[in-house]
């Protein structure tokens, strides 16, 4: 830009072309009137799904137990005395080998939020379980993907905490006493 300060009028051999310029008026080069001359409208994310915070809203507790054959959602009150809503994968695909899917546990997710919100639940906290005990200690594939589904919906989720029980003595373990023979 170029700043023009003592100069009162400029003119050319016509009189269409004459520029009257200002004093301390800032005259736009060719560079800045590429940039000026686009319109300036704020750009603003998308996100369609988008659902701003709730200001007030009750809050829940989510169970999710995820095995490899399955994941269960439950929405329970704060005591877990109560159940909201309830959903699993298997009640959303139709073959028994999809149930423990990430894709049947956001659907059951999607769901079950969906029955939580009418019921007036905008915050929940969730916990995961996995088979524990003797068997496996870390959740199947749906865990993960219903705790975004969950999020994703428009539920709040305050704290996320694992209650896989762990044995802490030594009980005896499936198969006997020479082991499992294959």
């Amino acid at each position: 830009m170029i700043m023009v300060e003592e100069v009162k009028e400029v003119k050319h051999h016509k009189k269409e072309n004459a520029v009257v310029v200002k004093e301390n008026e800032v005259q736009p080069t060719k560079e800045t009137e590429k940039v000026e001359s686009k319109p300036q409208t704020p750009v603003q994310p998308v996100r369609p799904n988008y659902t701003p915070a709730p200001k007030e809203g009750k809050w829940g507790v989510a169970h999710i137990y995820s095995s490899k054959n399955d994941t269960l959602i439950t929405i329970t009150d704060l005591t877990g005395a109560e159940t909201i809503a309830k959903a699993s994968g298997g009640m959303l695909v139709k073959s028994d080998r999809e149930e423990g899917s990430p894709y049947a546990a956001m659907q059951a997710a999607f769901k079950v939020a969906e029955d939580a919100k009418m019921k007036g639940i905008a915050f929940i906290h969730v916990r995961v379980r996995a088979p524990g005990g003797h068997l496996t200690k870390t959740p199947g594939a749906g865990a993960q993907a219903a705790i975004r589904a969950l999020s994703r919906s428009g539920l709040r989720i305050g704290k996320i905490e694992d209650v896989t029980p762990i044995p802490t003595d030594t009980t005896k373990r499936p198969g006997g006493k020479r082991g499992r023979r294959v």
